[in-house]
């Protein structure tokens, strides 16, 4: 292995931030990232983080990335979600990935954390097939459903 997994760092959100663009342009949303390296300093890095982020680092450059935060499951308790994990298109199959994986999922265990939860696109088979393979369930007969911040409002101002 000629990378390391650590926790990211104030200093690697640009890094951070182009891997969450590659991500969107490969899912192809390539418009939809709104946040900022700042957004992602102040909401890390705060005396109140919103999320906690592994790095792989592979000749002092960011190769890829597993953001993750805490939730809370009325069926379950204490669970984490896994937002993103991302390695560079350049950097694929050489077992980052997996690493990241394995640290947040360590991470969750060392913990007490009841459940890590994910989503996936349904057209990445290649993800889903290496979830399956780790022991994860994946749920077919689940919907993700999303309000934005525009229908937000409009929702609020209406009702």
């Amino acid at each position: 292995m000629d990378f390391k997994i650590r926790l990211g760092q104030e200093g690697d959100m640009q890094a951070v931030l182009d891997l969450i663009t590659e991500l969107a342009v490969f899912e192809k949303e390539p418009d939809a990232v709104e946040i900022t390296v700042e957004d992602l300093i102040n909401d890390g890095f705060s005396k109140d983080p919103k999320f906690k982020i592994y790095v792989a680092e592979q000749e002092n450059t960011i190769i890829g990335i597993a953001l993750f935060y805490e939730r809370y499951s009325t069926w379950k308790g204490r669970t984490i979600h896994l937002e993103d994990l991302i390695v560079t298109k350049s950097k694929q199959k050489i077992g980052a990935g997996k690493a990241l994986y394995k640290a947040v999922l360590k991470y969750a265990f060392d913990n007490n954390f009841n459940r890590v939860a994910w989503e996936v696109i349904d057209w990445n088979k290649n993800a889903i097939d290496f979830y399956k393979s780790t022991g994860a369930t994946y749920l077919n007969d689940w919907s993700v459903v999303q309000m934005n911040k525009e229908n937000l409002a409009k929702f609020i101002q209406n009702n």
